[in-house]
């Protein structure tokens, strides 16, 4: 059966930003509503989580194993076996209503990570930026209500990206000295109960790993048809991210949030907010 199974009862109040550490062989993804950085490691089985200053909503691992830390208004490097945080740049300082949301390192390791507009207001958008490794941004996209699936291809020359509420994943041609995008074209338009594509990840085959918001589902995206192949149930209602790793690269890990749940939903949906795990 495709179904993914609870790893860690961590029950988020919204897990994200889901990777897969190879030099620390461990999990990583944030809870953003709960400020905290959890950290899994499937070999010992051992979930640790790790109080943040502010809500941490998107991340990177740099090649001196610190983190390149996008936070709700502001992006800083975070030393995590230290504790330290160092402001960098606050993220759209004129506008009160953006957070950070979504964000990938792309294969020459530059940050690309987007903004979620939380004013309830569709007046109000936000932007997707590309952080440099020495640290320059350049505004990438514009016009942005919910930043979300940000990845890159294999061959990292496509970058894709959705605005949530637009129901669409599109995809850009990308290279890593770019400081502004092409138009893109269509790769997946959602309907029915894969209409509002969340977090992603790309396998080795170049195929999208999208989870669906309010779908209780992951599903697997052809990178040139659009065509769903595979559908992976998640056994809550708000998966969020996605990310492949473990021993071997072969298990599809699982973020997802307890956020707009009823109790009612939560009574029948107890590991919502859990970290979820399927062997490819």
């Amino acid at each position: 059966m495709n179904a993914a199974k609870l790893v860690v009862d961590c029950k988020n109040a919204h897990g994200e930003g889901v990777i897969w550490c190879e030099n620390r062989q461990q999990i990583l993804w944030t809870d953003i509503e709960g400020r905290f950085l959890w950290t899994y490691c499937p070999t010992a089985r051992r979930a640790k989580s790790h109080r943040m200053p502010d809500r941490l909503c998107a991340f990177m691992i740099r090649s001196d194993n610190t983190i390149l830390a996008g936070f709700d208004s502001y992006v800083a490097i975070l030393d995590l076996d230290a504790n330290k945080v160092e402001k960098q740049f606050d993220f759209e300082p004129d506008n009160p209503f953006s957070r950070l949301n979504d964000g990938k390192s792309d294969r020459q390791g530059n940050f690309v990570v987007g903004g979620a507009n939380e004013s309830g207001d569709d007046s109000y958008t936000t932007s997707v930026i590309k952080i440099d490794k020495d640290l320059t941004v350049h505004t990438l996209i514009e016009g942005v209500t919910c930043a979300n699936s940000i990845c890159f291809s294999p061959d990292g020359k496509t970058m894709y990206f959705t605005d949530t509420p637009t129901q669409t994943i599109l995809a850009y041609n990308y290279s890593p000295d770019c400081t502004r995008l092409s138009e893109p074209r269509v790769l997946y338009r959602g309907e029915g109960r894969f209409s509002l594509p969340d977090g992603s990840t790309v396998d080795d085959e170049g195929y999208l790993w999208n989870a669906v918001w309010s779908g209780n589902a992951v599903i697997r995206i052809h990178p040139t048809s659009g065509a769903i192949d595979r559908i992976i149930e998640v056994p809550t209602k708000n998966p969020t991210c996605t990310a492949i790793g473990g021993k071997g690269r072969n298990t599809l890990y699982i973020t997802s949030s307890r956020q707009g749940l009823s109790e009612e939903e939560l009574k029948a949906q107890p590991d919502s907010g859990g970290l979820y795990a399927i062997e490819l």
